[in-house]
This record gives C-alpha cells, structure tokens and sequence, in this order.
C-alpha cells in the first residue's frame, strides 16, 4: 500500500526546508512562486526575475507553507 501524505503537512515540511536554508532559493516576482537558485526562468510562469534575499525567502515560505495551495503546478497538468 502506498502511504499519501497530508498536503497540508508536506507544505509545512518543505515550507521549514526553505526557511532552514533560503540561500538555496529564491522567490519569483512574477507568480512569487519558491525556485531554487540553479534556475533561470521560473518553471510556473516562465518569469525571469528573482529576488534572492533570504529575508524574502522565509517569509514566502512562511507564507505558502501556512495555506492551501491555490497555484496550478506542472504535476496537474500531466
């Protein structure tokens, strides 16, 4: 049997991953969707600009991993 994880949970638990190391990511101006820093356009809306401040950082992850998501992410779309 497969075990399904609580969405809201997993949010919660990638929200804390971020927040532990916001040097790794970076946060989407254009969809304020969480990226890591390896990439250079934004894999939900093809954006192409950042902002990189681990301040912004932990508070988007904050911020999304204390609600429901409301974005459409390419897993849906498969």
């Amino acid at each position: 049997m497969s075990e399904t994880q609580d969405p809201a949970l997993e949010r919660a638990r990638r929200a804390r991953e971020i927040a532990e190391s916001p040097a790794a990511y970076k946060v989407c101006e254009g969809c304020e969707s969480i990226v890591t820093q390896r990439v250079v356009t934004c894999p939900n809306c093809h954006g192409y600009r950042f902002d990189e401040t681990p301040a912004r950082v932990v508070t988007q992850a904050r911020d999304l991993g204390a609600r429901e998501r409301k974005s459409v992410i390419a897993e849906d779309l498969l």
